[in-house]
């Protein structure tokens, strides 16, 4: 078991809600990611998405696919993201990591690494789960048992497009938590109706029986309170990418830390 579903489930019983940041791993800087995440952790995250650089990203908004254009243009692979993740493991042993990234890298991993060299390496690196946005879940099931066989979280997205069939494959595959995408379109992109997400997580936890967490379009606390009253989870990601982006240099990690906490204090409230 990896250390998502013990996490997730000692905050339901608490009655708290997990705050799930991503960031784009080597951005904006190889040195910047890993002080972070620590940084995240302290200011209240209990699971971090981190993303895999990749050059034609299709769920991804303009802000995050800026950022894993300029990790790309430092030279960040899969393999330098599974070396950040052990390097944060070398402090930090519970919060879990999941991994957010398409098909691309993981196929190209396991051309240099050998069959299931991805899912080994990721493990062993001390990653929780991963999300490929682009491996769909009727063809999943085979991937979904080496990453279990390995203690790892296979997480999909969910879009308030997919019929009760497409929730069922989910279903069959799913472990750690699903992501509902809470608009039509790609990261951080249009404006958030709160209520035509709660009027969806019912449907969603009709089929599916692990948490469910909401991203896309979440950019204040106000906001991540309001869905954090419905969502076991609150996904948060180009509105840190920007935080980073815009912060006096030497202030992003403080920057973005700050903008956490204020979270945190919200879904807490």
């Amino acid at each position: 078991m990896s250390r998502i579903a013990p996490t997730l489930a000692a905050l339901a019983a608490q009655g708290r809600k997990a705050l799930i940041p991503y960031v784009m791993a080597g951005h904006p800087g190889l040195a910047t990611t890993v002080p972070l995440m620590h940084a995240m952790v302290a200011a209240g995250a209990n699971i971090i998405e981190l993303g895999i650089p990749f050059s034609d990203p299709m769920a991804d908004g303009p802000v995050i696919q800026k950022a894993g254009e300029a990790a790309l243009r430092l030279g960040v692979g899969t393999s330098d993201v599974l070396a950040m993740v052990r390097e944060f493991r070398a402090q930090d042993r519970t919060t879990p990591v999941v991994l957010m990234g398409y098909a691309n890298p993981v196929e190209c991993y396991n051309l240099q690494h050998g069959a299931d060299g991805f899912v080994k390496d990721a493990a062993a690196a001390g990653v929780d789960g991963v999300l490929i946005v682009d491996y769909p879940p009727e063809e999943c099931e085979a991937f979904a048992a080496t990453l279990r066989a390995h203690d790892l979280d296979l997480i999909f997205l969910l879009a308030p497009t997919s019929t009760d069939a497409r929730m069922d494959l989910v279903a069959r595959v799913a472990s750690g938590y699903v992501y509902y995408v809470s608009l039509k379109g790609v990261t951080g992109a249009g404006h958030l109706d709160t209520a035509a997400v709660e009027a969806m997580l019912p449907r969603i936890r009709a089929h599916v029986s692990v948490p469910v967490g909401v991203g896309f379009g979440i950019r204040d606390a106000q906001t991540a309170q309001a869905i954090g009253r419905v969502a076991d989870a609150v996904v948060i990601g180009s509105r840190l990418i920007q935080l980073l982006e815009s912060s006096p240099q030497g202030q992003e990690i403080a920057e973005v830390e700050s903008f956490l906490r204020n979270v945190r204090q919200a879904l807490d409230a």
